[in-house]
């Protein structure tokens, strides 16, 4: 009965190591298959390392937007040089158009007097604009008959005065005693254009003499003085427009 149990023995030992080696396979299983919760722990793969190497470009990204800056200063920089050159070159025209313009009415022209001035017409270098007639005062004195000789040559006559309006018109423009185109002949006083006398501006006590001149130091109103034809004096010539 004794040497029967041997084997039994023996068989316990195989089935018990067979048995070890079995565990012993599912535990290296186990170990080499690990579960989630160790995957999730212990992650195979460096996460950060992978997602700070994939984000380098960050600086470049900078670098572009610097450069982009910088040259939309430049275009910006650019424009406001070429939009200031534009309005200097703008305000030069604009100065030499007025320039022109004025010395057009000062020194060609005078301004019509209609309530309100404006370059209309124009006269030649010297002669004054006023209502419908250019006048031009003398520099240098003359006879009655040289002065309206020398206006006739300009293409008008002796100043020939008919209304208070130019009457006080060339007394303010005139610093002198100037011949106009008024001379007494058969007993009347006519004008160069064969127009007689109907408004006049006479001194109270006039002096001698057939030819009528207008002293503008005095008075409009009263400042029309008689000399002789054969005087010399500055004048006022017109011209008709």
């Amino acid at each position: 009965m004794e040497l029967q149990e041997v084997p039994l023995k023996g068989e316990k030992s195989d089935e018990a190591e067979g048995a070890g080696e079995a565990l012993v396979e599912v535990k290296t299983q186990e170990e080499a298959e690990p579960n989630e919760y160790d995957r999730l722990q212990s992650p195979s793969e460096d996460v950060y390392s992978e997602t700070v190497f994939n984000n380098p470009p960050a600086p470049k990204t900078k670098d572009k937007q610097a450069g982009g800056n910088e040259r939309l200063y430049r275009y910006g920089c650019l424009f406001l040089t070429v939009l200031c050159f534009i309005l200097v070159l703008v305000i030069v025209i604009l100065c030499m158009k007025l320039q022109t313009g004025s010395t057009s009415c000062a020194e060609k022209s005078q301004l019509i007097h209609t309530g309100e001035h404006n370059c209309v017409q124009q006269c030649a270098k010297g002669w004054i604009l006023f209502g419908k007639s250019c006048f031009f005062m003398s520099t240098v004195r003359l006879t009655w008959a040289e002065s309206q000789k020398n206006c006739s040559s300009s293409g008008g006559s002796l100043a020939v005065i008919t209304t208070q309006h130019v009457q006080s018109f060339l007394t303010k423009y005139g610093n002198l005693k100037y011949w106009i185109g008024l001379r007494h002949s058969d007993n009347a006083w006519n004008w160069v254009n064969n127009t007689q006398l109907q408004q006049s501006f006479w001194m109270k006590s006039p002096h001698d003499g057939d030819c009528a001149i207008l002293s503008s130091t005095d008075p409009a109103e009263t400042n029309w003085d008689r000399a002789s034809c054969q005087a010399a004096t500055y004048f006022i010539c017109q011209q008709q427009i």
